[in-house]
């Protein structure tokens, strides 16, 4: 396991950002400001899907029942967390997926109509946080947040592909 080391704290202001890791290069970024970005918090995203067998928890190999699976109620909700910030991130950065915290409390069963709202609550430097609520005809099945970090993009795969094979 390598250590992780601390690198500078990120700002908002225009300067070089960066992520503590085992390469801090791999992820530094120049952060635009927020004359260049429409990135703002209150901005919102929304996904919507209707429950087909695939997102079951049985297709998903997540549980035995045929209703939706938690893992796609994430995936629909990293889905809302992308559309919010679409056309707002300078260009060549992205979102990356940092960390879940979602509870996911009801049953939808198959036919269900889903919808996943998320709200950029957040930004400290590169973090995003975003607040999540999932629905479904019947009210809520999920509620959370996630955190999404901006990177660079070619760097980013560039990282990723030199530790293509290190598992």
């Amino acid at each position: 396991m390598v250590p992780l080391q601390a690198g500078p704290t990120a700002r908002t202001d225009g300067t070089t950002a960066e992520v503590a890791g085992r390469d801090q290069d791999a992820y530094r970024i120049s952060m635009s400001t927020p004359r260049e970005t429409a990135l703002t918090t209150g901005a919102s995203g929304r996904a919507e899907m209707v429950v087909t067998h695939a997102e079951t928890a049985i297709a998903l190999r997540s549980g035995d029942v045929a209703v939706l699976a938690t893992p796609s109620v994430v995936r629909l909700a990293e889905e809302a967390t992308v559309a919010a910030v679409a056309g707002r991130l300078a260009p060549g950065t992205t979102t990356v997926g940092q960390r879940v915290q979602l509870d996911h409390v009801e049953p939808t069963p198959i036919g269900g109509r889903v919808q996943a709202d998320a709200v950029l609550e957040t930004i400290k430097g590169r973090r995003l946080t975003f607040r999540i609520t999932v629905n479904d005809d019947n009210g809520l099945i999920a509620a959370g947040r996630i955190t999404r970090v901006v990177v660079e993009r070619d760097r980013f795969m560039d990282k990723a592909s030199a530790t293509e094979g290190d598992g």
